[in-house]
């Protein structure tokens, strides 16, 4: 659905949660390979924190708006075979 546009993910609540929840895995990542079990799980809280801080701020009124999704005038079934001419 490349064309749609439908602000999803375009919000502080989805940026800020990712920002965070990216900062956790690349710490979470960087002690894993330096074998620290305690950076590893600092991270992973950090990547839960991302969560529940996007959940927060969406709570806030920070994220989308939850809007139903229109058709612009198109039916969704026919009774005639795709490339059918009337």
């Amino acid at each position: 659905m490349a064309g749609s546009s439908h602000g999803h993910g375009h919000t502080p609540a989805a940026w800020t949660g990712v920002i965070i929840s990216f900062i956790g895995f690349c710490v979470a990542g960087a002690f894993m390979v330096m074998a620290q079990p305690v950076g590893f799980w600092a991270g992973m809280v950090l990547i839960v924190g991302g969560a529940v801080v996007g959940g927060i701020m969406r709570a806030m009124g920070l994220g989308a708006q939850q809007a139903p999704l229109k058709v612009a005038g198109t039916p969704v079934a026919t009774r005639e075979p795709a490339g059918v001419e009337s």
